[in-house]
């Protein structure tokens, strides 16, 4: 199906962490629609487009993170707070920061 030979998708599943074939009773592989995805995702960047393999695990883990993230909504009163939360904190941290070099000015000084 994927047109390579059984040993090459072997050496795949070695170098792939994301090919994890199900085996069966007798020890034969079964794999799912997304292994089959993989594959041919693998075997396209290796061979028509000339990556390594190290080079082609990169992308795959790349824009399988990126697949992988979804952007949360919050509602506007719950945006809101956060922003407040937010705006008290580096206050706070502003007030910190400030003491700090006031403190060391003074010691400075002396």
């Amino acid at each position: 199906m994927i047109g390579v030979k059984a040993h090459v998708l072997r050496y795949w599943e070695t170098q792939f962490k994301m090919l994890r074939p199900k085996k069966g009773r007798g020890g034969a592989r079964m794999y799912r629609k997304r292994d089959v995805e993989v594959l041919f995702e693998v075997k396209q960047l290796l061979y028509d487009h000339r990556f390594t393999i190290a080079g082609a695990r990169r992308k795959l883990l790349d824009d399988r993170g990126s697949k992988e993230q979804m952007e949360l909504t919050f509602a506007r009163t719950d945006r809101e707070e956060m922003l407040r939360s937010l705006r008290r904190d580096m206050e706070g941290l502003l007030t910190l920061l400030q003491s700090s070099a006031n403190g060391s000015r003074a010691r400075a000084r002396k």
